[in-house]
Order: structure tokens, then C-alpha cells, then sequence
């Protein structure tokens, strides 16, 4: 299994990022995918979950409205859109998948700076 995001970077609050996440190495329209992030001192949090269809998803309160998350199922790629960003979304962000096993794949994360 490989997961390799892409996309971070540099932004001023108030602005727009895409994050992309390519998968590899397992039948990924089959599975949910997850984003999750990670800020300085701070634990890993949930960010979104897509359903292996791209029908259903679903946001943590904090991201609600600003984030969209969607899939390219002929692609192998899930993508985090993220608007009206602020200093506090500024985290190392990671895409995940959880096998049939439960067992947790990450990929190197990429990093997102929220400042002015």
C-alpha cells in the first residue's frame, strides 16, 4: 500500500488549497478514505471521511464548510478542498486508509502553513 499527498504549501488566511492523495497497491474504489491532520504539539485529528463510492462524506465540526473531500475512483486519488483557511488549520496533513483488517496505512503527509 502506498499513499502519497501532495498540494501543501504556503497560504495567507483567507485563501484555498487542494490537496491531493494517490494511492497504490490496494483496490482503492472499494474503500472509504480518510484525511486527518497534525499540528505542532498537538495529536492527529480527523479531518474527513469519503465512502468508497464518493456518495457520503463526512466533516469534523471545525472543518464543516470550508473543506469538501471527494475521489477520482479511475484515478486512485482523493482530494481534500480546502477554503477560508486560517492560522489554525496550519498542521501537517495525512490521507489515510483502513483496511478490511483495521489496519491503519498513512501516507508521508504534506505540509500546510496558514500565515500571513
Amino acid at each position: 500500500v502506498q499513499l502519497v499527498e501532495s498540494g501543501g504549501g504556503l497560504v495567507q488566511p483567507g485563501g484555498s488549497l487542494r490537496l491531493s492523495c494517490a494511492a497504490s497497491g490496494f483496490t482503492f474504489s472499494t474503500y472509504a478514505m480518510r484525511w486527518y491532520r497534525q499540528a505542532p504539539g498537538k495529536e492527529r485529528e480527523w479531518v474527513a471521511l469519503i465512502t468508497s463510492t464518493g456518495d457520503s462524506t463526512h466533516y469534523a465540526d471545525s472543518m464543516k464548510g470550508r473543506f469538501t473531500i471527494s475521489r477520482d475512483n479511475p484515478k486512485n486519488t482523493v482530494y481534500l478542498q480546502m477554503y477560508s483557511l486560517k492560522p489554525e488549520d496550519t498542521a501537517v496533513y495525512y490521507c489515510n486508509f483502513r483496511s478490511r483488517y483495521m489496519v491503519d496505512y498513512w501516507g508521508q503527509g504534506t505540509q500546510v502553513t496558514v500565515s500571513s
